[in-house]
């Protein structure tokens, strides 16, 4: 690898991580803007997708698009169960986000006894070969990754603005009160953006997969930098988490390869104050006012 390739090369694999960090990112946003709710577990529910998806890959050896239906309906199915136990059995938020660690390691605990602990390679459905673009080095799992992302948070975006439904989740994060009073059914609301929340992980699964392998602690380490991506990015913005997604994934690259893999962390920390220190709220973010 020459030297004027490496730059491009690092970028093209910080954008693919970054875009993973950026999906865990929108699927807390999809469910922070509908019950305010945060969950924590949706990480978790990515990962899940990943087992999902090599299980029928590779155990039941069936075609990729029963593969996404599979996977993407299990874990809605998951994420629905764990809003009716989790979310509607308690109002207070701090409890909530007691309820949902709790989820997060139920899954973690039941991904390692039913496929154990070793990390497991889930096959990539298109071409597996290195291609150049742009200059740069990248396989074709990180193109589709980044595509995936921005098509996931634009589309969710223009959704949440263009259509009834986008505005009545909207209305709800504004005042649940409000919108109850309107006639929003907020409870149906919550519980179909906590499946679709799922649906979007699942979906997920045979596409992250290839890139980060299905193991046990996968969850784990996608939440914390899904959560440093969305707090940089903004809570509540679905192009806020692709951006801030996006920016951990190249600063983890770039620092990794001229520093030092040991301080990746402490650099995406680091930056993760700076832009608190400058915009509170994170990049797309919006401050409200509290009225007294």
């Amino acid at each position: 690898m020459t030297g004027k390739r490496v730059p491009v090369t690092l970028l093209w694999s910080g954008l693919s991580v970054g875009a993973i960090y950026a999906l865990v990112a929108v699927g807390y946003n999809i469910v922070f803007v509908a019950s305010g709710a945060f969950n924590f577990a949706q990480a978790q529910l990515v990962m899940l997708g990943a087992f999902v998806a090599y299980w029928g890959l590779t155990t039941l050896r069936a075609p990729v698009v029963v593969v996404f239906l599979l996977a993407g309906g299990v874990v809605a199915v998951v994420a629905a169960v764990e809003e009716r136990l989790a979310i509607r059995t308690t109002r207070d938020v701090e409890a909530q986000l007691v309820t949902t660690v709790g989820v997060a390691t139920l899954i973690n605990g039941a991904t390692q006894l039913i496929w154990g602990a070793q990390p497991l390679q889930v096959p990539f459905f298109g071409p597996t070969g290195v291609t150049k673009v742009l200059g740069g080095r990248v396989f074709p799992v990180d193109l589709v990754l980044v595509g995936v992302a921005i098509v996931v948070a634009v589309g969710l975006a223009v959704l949440s603005r263009t259509t009834l439904l986008g505005l009545a989740l909207l209305a709800i994060s504004e005042d649940r009160e409000a919108a109850e009073v309107r006639g929003i059914n907020v409870r149906a609301l919550a519980l179909g953006t906590f499946a679709f929340s799922g649906l979007v992980a699942g979906l997920l699964g045979p596409i992250v997969g290839p890139k980060t392998f299905a193991v046990a602690t996968l969850g784990s380490a996608l939440a914390l930098k899904g959560f440093v991506a969305l707090a940089m990015g903004g809570f509540g913005s679905m192009s806020g988490g692709l951006v801030g997604g996006l920016a951990v994934g190249v600063i983890e690259s770039y620092t990794a390869r001229y520093i030092g893999d040991a301080y990746s962390n402490t650099m995406v920390f680091a930056a993760l104050l700076l832009v608190l220190l400058v915009r509170p709220a994170g990049l797309f973010g919006r401050v409200r006012e509290r009225v007294v």
